[in-house]
């Protein structure tokens, strides 16, 4: 797990972008797996920016999403579907028939979670997936207790995340969903290279036990200290409890300029 201190989440957005576009270079037809939430916003400002200037395309790229709220109208503007639409697909040139998610409103659930599994194991998996990580420590909408195995599947929503949540719905907890699609720790962990980034001081607690802490389901997103590819994008506030993080600036300083993220 490669841990990457910034001082602003711009310098966070240009450097998982100057990833995306080292993937889209090597690659013919690349995967992304993309979070909505407030963390990563500054990677798909970056993106969008290195679009319009004519030196990144996602035209042939696909994209992933982690999850989807259950019973929202498709029209509503915080559908994580409308989100992305708004954040990530406006502001680039990726197809939008390119860029999937979990069916929030499909009659049959179990079948929507297994046709989703099945449509990222058909893409060729997650190439790079982005993640952000929820004060209890959750991954996608994983929260604690989840199977560190789990696939796609329905999950009802904590109130704390549903309080975390709020500000996108006017501060009203009662109109953020009580249910969600979400992809499972194991679908995941099974992306060839996850970048998770991380801002401010309410992070702080979620980030010491995912990076210094035990393996626990109490805290899902320790899972990720099995990954073999995990790269952590955090700033200071972020940063602030970690006992190693004297090491990982060094760590960082020190790294080969062609070795990348």
């Amino acid at each position: 797990m490669e841990i990457v201190i910034v001082e602003t989440q711009q310098q966070a957005g240009e450097l998982v972008a100057e990833a995306v576009v080292a993937l889209v270079e090597r690659k013919a037809n690349p995967v992304l797996g993309v979070a909505t939430g407030s963390s990563p916003g500054a990677v798909y400002r970056e993106l969008g920016r290195r679009v319009a200037q004519g030196r990144l395309s996602l035209k042939d790229t696909q994209a992933f999403m982690l999850d989807e709220y259950v019973g929202l109208p498709a029209d509503h503007p915080q559908r994580y579907r409308t989100v992305i639409d708004r954040e990530f697909v406006q502001p680039t040139d990726i197809d939008p028939a390119n860029v999937h998610g979990p069916d929030g409103s499909a009659q049959e659930i179990e079948q929507a979670c297994a046709d989703y599994e099945r449509a990222i194991t058909n893409a060729g998996g997650i190439d790079l997936q982005i993640l952000g990580i929820g004060t209890d420590g959750h991954i996608a909408f994983n929260e604690p207790g989840s199977s560190l195995g789990s696939r796609t599947r329905l999950k009802t929503l904590t109130r704390q995340t549903r309080e975390d949540n709020a500000r996108f719905f006017d501060d009203d907890v009662a109109s953020v969903p009580k249910h969600c699609l979400t992809q499972g720790v194991a679908t995941i962990m099974e992306a060839r290279h996850v970048v998770l980034l991380a801002f401010g001081q309410s992070k702080v607690e979620a980030i010491h036990h995912m990076v210094e802490g035990s393996v626990s389901a109490m805290w899902p997103a320790t899972a990720l200290q099995f990954h073999p590819h995990v790269t952590v994008v955090l700033d200071e506030s972020a940063a602030s409890r970690l006992q190693l993080a004297s090491y990982a600036r060094q760590a960082w300083e020190a790294k080969p300029d062609w070795q990348g993220l």
